[in-house]
């Protein structure tokens, strides 16, 4: 069985089609539709089938079916014009405009039929008395289309110039296309300013501003407005991602993250859509689409990964490079029919261009993460030694390469051991003999590399610098060798290596047998050991193990205190000695001791031109204020160790200062700024490539943040970017809890209301386990409220009725009331009526007294107080809705004279008398309240006929604001201006009413 029995039954099929998502299956459901319409024998009914046929495939990848059905309520329209009722007559014409882009769009169809159909769509328009609007906007298409300059800017200037009628598109779509060629003029900023109506929400439609979004990228990201770019797009694929149609659009998106550093993001973009490779309803989107994957897989390819597996056609596996050809000869191919019907050499030279286009941003984070991200630019070679220029320095030769890595390690510059590493390569390449000391360095410097691990390399570099006649190196060396150990945990076997060249270096240096500078490499190196030694030690450290550290560190300081001007080297061992007594007071539980120190630290190595060496203690530094409460001064060590680290800090550790800033802004209500840090936060943890933990704390961050400037759609994808990350496990039952219900305000803020009541409804799943219920109840009241605006009124009243017995587990009697208030009104949409309805307010009314009356406290008492009013409030507007509801407002507006809204009216004003009386009784901070429910009695007793009790309603609410000291009602608003407005309103809505009561007589 069809289920289509009558024309009703066939529109609300149609209906329900209309609701379907697009793609292939609506289309085929149209289709069927078109069959039952027939069978009807209703000529109305096939051609809203036709019409709705039309509209599906219009709003699809199939966009090249419309022509047929289109010819054929053409043919019906010449034939009996009588069979087309007002609507289906506006529906035909406006579907001229559909056919006019749908033949640009197939290059089969010649340009000579194209131009036939413009001119019959503008004699159709003027015989049915239409504006030329439509005709110029579709002339102005044909000529952009070709590439005719001079003829688009004539029918540009024709289109504006038209009067707006019935037939012109709406203001969105027409402000798209106006922007969007002021775009391809080059005027960028004359597009954006056009497009900012559409962009700010203030004219919208089907497609509308899921097109713009996606136009204005490009523009956005040559004028250098990046964050706008990556709000847009963050926004705007949002919109995009379930419109099967959008492929234009949506190619948009893939080339903005081709043009903007998120080549990753692109891939991933292209892995959703695989259809879009192949469907070929609408060439010219296709095309499109051809175009920005070439752009993508060239750009993978310039980047060394043209080998890499990627998204494409089905039916086999594709590397980078194979798809760019693939792309790039399908939309070639394609561009040439186009031109080849038009006559023109447009739409190629357009295509080419496109697929040319260079990067506009090396690296534009957008907070979400993207599986498989591509590793980060560089210009130097993999594996090739970094110059402090950042250029390789692969072509010096031997000589220059043993004074650059001399002088990088006698400076402790970054990149030392790289270059030291480029000489050892360059000495086995050539087969220069080195000497002992040119290898003790080497082998030095691979020791360090290898951390833990490099004991034994630390040992032969001992051997060859005692080799090359510095026996105080040798003992350096091998001091660094015991430090090792103890980095390996083996902190008694260290203590045990080091003493050995501790003695031996002090005898040494006290003979004149070495230098102050290998002294105090050893003296460090036992130094460090014992500090490891204090820290491995669970909780608080015995005092003979910190008194023996603080001697070792003091060792040190006092050798070079007084030197470090004479070697960069001893005033960064100067510098590390104070950290470490910051440490150990710190440990002694003398924060501000600590801090000073970590400054101190922090200070000498950015003074001795080491400043990236400053960073951890910055960030150390940064931790205490804030324990101490010193938030600026946290804020200021996180700002100094970001500018002092530069490029030498690890994407992890740069991740975690953004993060810890982001946390400091955010406490100081600098929410903007906090979520620029998040953002960074995010990339960094993903470039640092640890796991996916610290990544989806800054997203989980950075959606709030978002969130907390009502950006609904950003936040809402960082946040489900973050939610498969973030885990009871790592992160804390807490934290998921809160971005799922973070996640579900945003999505019922974009009217993705059934989303938003999975989302709430996993929340509070997760917090029923908790000690603590009233996150419960607030999720449940949450999950309920999206429920009821999704439509589902069953599940909503489940909700509610749940959240009204947490509440009242938890003793949050007002919270309760609402949760009754809410059922109250669902009632009087659902089954239960008006009856029902009234019988639950008259317990939420219950409950408010009940709950009154045992009050503990005033201000408990005081809240229920304003409750109470506010629920009778509610009932007296319950009882007046509901009358007018039983008398069916569908024919026009309610007559106040029907004796059942009359009854209605008599029934609320006496409620409404006790919810003022509740007002009245919370004196001046219920002024606003009170006379908000007499002016509502009023409105009812002029409907009654009571004008005498009306008239002193109104005048007493002027009296009680002539009376007030203009603080009245302040208490729980945004301010006195605030006020000030409610009493303006109030103030004017009498003297409204007193001017319908008591008419001024004519002059």
């Amino acid at each position: 069985m069809s289920g289509i029995t009558d024309f009703d039954s066939l529109r609300r099929a149609m209906a329900e089609n209309s609701e379907q998502p697009e793609g292939p299956a609506r289309n085929a459901r149209a289709e069927e539709l078109l069959l039952e319409a027939e069978r009807l024998n209703i000529p109305l009914a096939v051609i809203e089938a036709l019409g709705h046929q039309l509209k599906v495939y219009n709003y699809s990848s199939e966009k090249g079916k419309m022509f047929v059905p289109f010819a054929r309520l053409l043919r019906m329209w010449d034939e009996r014009p009588e069979d087309f009722d007002e609507y289906e007559t506006h529906s035909l014409h406006w579907v001229f405009k559909w056919m006019s882009a749908g033949m640009l769009d197939q290059p089969h169809i010649p340009l000579a039929s194209i131009e036939k159909w413009l001119g019959e769509m503008e004699h159709r328009y003027r015989l049915a008395g239409h504006s030329e609007r439509a005709v110029r906007s579709a002339e102005f298409s044909v000529a952009t289309h070709i590439g005719d300059t001079a003829r688009a800017e004539r029918a540009y200037a024709a289109w504006l110039a038209s009067d707006r009628d019935s037939m012109a598109d709406c203001h969105a779509c027409e402000l798209h296309g106006q922007g969007w060629w002021q775009a391809e003029r080059g005027r960028d900023e004359a597009a954006l300013e056009l497009w900012r109506p559409v962009l700010e929400g203030e004219f919208t439609c089907a497609h509308e501003p899921h097109t713009t979004l996606a136009s204005s990228l490009v523009p956005l990201l040559r004028l250098g407005r990046a964050d706008e770019a990556r709000a847009h797009h963050l926004r705007g694929f949002r919109l995009v991602r379930p419109m099967e149609s959008m492929r234009g659009a949506y190619a948009d998106h893939v080339e903005f993250c081709a043009l903007s550093g998120n080549e990753a993001r692109g891939l991933e973009l292209l892995a959703e859509r695989p259809a879009y490779f192949t469907d070929d309803g609408h060439p010219r989107s296709r095309l499109d689409f051809l175009c920005v994957v070439t752009l993508l897989m060239d750009r993978l390819t310039e980047l060394g990964l043209g080998g890499r597996q990627v998204p494409g056609p089905a039916g086999r596996s594709w590397t980078a490079a194979e798809l760019a050809a693939h792309a790039r000869a399908g939309a070639l191919a394609l561009a040439a029919r186009f031109d080849e019907r038009n006559g023109t050499a447009h739409i190629g030279e357009r295509a080419r261009a496109r697929m040319a286009r260079r990067p506009l941003v090396e690296r534009l984070p957008l907070g979400v993460r993207t599986p498989g991200a591509v590793p980060a630019r560089s210009a130097v070679p993999a594996g090739a030694p970094v110059r402090e220029s950042g250029t390789p320095a692969g072509e010096d030769g031997l000589p220059e390469l043993l004074a650059r890595a001399r002088r990088l390690s006698d400076t402790l510059q970054p990149h030392a051991v790289e270059a030291w590493a480029a000489v050892a390569r360059a000495a086995e390449d050539t087969g220069a003999e080195l000497g002992a000391r040119d290898r003790a360095e080497i082998a030095d410097h691979r020791a360090m590399d290898l951390g833990p691990e490099g004991a034994e390399l630390f040992a032969r570099a001992a051997g060859l610098y005692a080799e090359a006649g510095d026996p105080g190196e040798a003992l350096a060396a091998r001091a660094r060798g015991a430090y090792v150990r103890a980095l390996a945990g083996r902190v008694d076997e260290a203590l045990a290596a080091v003493a050995g060249p501790y003695e031996e270096v002090l005898a040494l240096y006290t003979g004149g047998g070495t230098g102050r500078r290998q002294t105090a490499s050893v003296l460090m190196a036992r130094a460090r050991i014992l500090m490891r030694r204090v820290h491995a030690v669970d909780g608080e450290p015995p005092g003979a193990l910190t008194a023996d550290a603080d001697s070792a560190v003091r060792a040190v300081l006092a050798l070079v205190e007084e030197h470090t001007g004479e070697d960069v080297r001893l005033a960064a061992r100067a510098a590390e000695s104070r950290a470490m007594l910051g440490e150990l007071a710190g440990l002694a539980g003398d924060v501000e001791a600590a801090a000073e120190l970590f400054r101190e630290a922090a200070e000498a190595f950015v003074g001795a031109g080491l400043p990236w060496y400053a960073v951890e203690y910055e960030a150390r530094l940064a931790q205490l204020a804030h324990h101490l409460g010193d938030v600026a001064g946290a804020e200021r060590a996180l700002r100094a160790a970001l500018e002092h680290g530069g490029p030498h800090v690890e994407p992890a550790g740069r991740a975690q200062l953004h993060l810890q800033l982001a946390e400091v802004t955010a406490g100081l209500g600098r929410v903007t700024e906090a979520a620029d840090h998040a953002l960074e936060a995010a990339h960094w943890a993903d470039a640092a490539d640890d796991g996916p933990a610290l990544g989806a704390w800054a997203r989980h961050m950075l959606g709030g943040l978002l969130l907390r400037q009502g950006r609904w759609a950003e936040a809402a994808e960082v946040l489900e970017s973050a939610l498969p990350d973030v885990t009871a496990g790592t992160h804390g039952e807490g934290a998921v809890v809160q971005t799922l219900w973070w996640l579900g305000d945003c999505l019922d803020e974009l009217g993705e209301h059934r989303a938003a009541a999975e989302r709430r409804l996993q929340a509070a799943e997760i917090a029923r386990h908790w000690p603590e219920q009233r996150d419960h109840a607030t999720l449940a009241h949450l999950a309920a409220s999206s429920l009821e605006r999704a439509g589902l009124h069953g599940e909503a009243e489940r909700a509610y009725l749940r959240a009204g017995e947490l509440w009242r587990g938890v003793g949050d009697v007002p919270a309760l009331i609402r949760s009754v208030r809410a059922r109250a009104w669902l009632a009087l949409r659902t089954g239960a009526g008006r009856d029902g309805a009234r019988s639950l307010m008259a317990e939420a009314v219950a409950e408010c007294e009940s709950a009154r009356e045992t009050a503990a406290d005033e201000e408990t008492r005081t809240g229920l107080t304003a409750a109470l009013g506010h629920t009778h409030r509610q009932l007296a507007e319950l009882l007046v809705r509901s009358a007018r509801r039983a008398e069916d407002a569908g024919d026009g507006e309610p007559n106040p004279d029907d004796s059942s809204v009359r009854a209605a009216h008599a029934e609320a004003v006496p409620v409404l008398d006790r919810a003022a009386a509740a007002f009245a009784a919370l004196g001046p901070d219920g002024l606003h309240d009170r006379t908000a429910a007499e002016l509502a009695a009023a409105w009812l007793e002029r409907d009654l006929g009571l004008a005498t009790e009306a008239t002193a309603r109104a005048r007493g609410v002027l009296a009680a604001y002539e009376h007030a000291d203009g603080t009245a009602g302040t208490a729980g608003t945004a301010g006195s201006g605030e006020a000030d407005e409610t009493a303006r309103s109030r103030r004017t809505e009498a003297e409204h009413l007193l001017g319908l009561l008591e008419p001024t007589p004519d002059a």
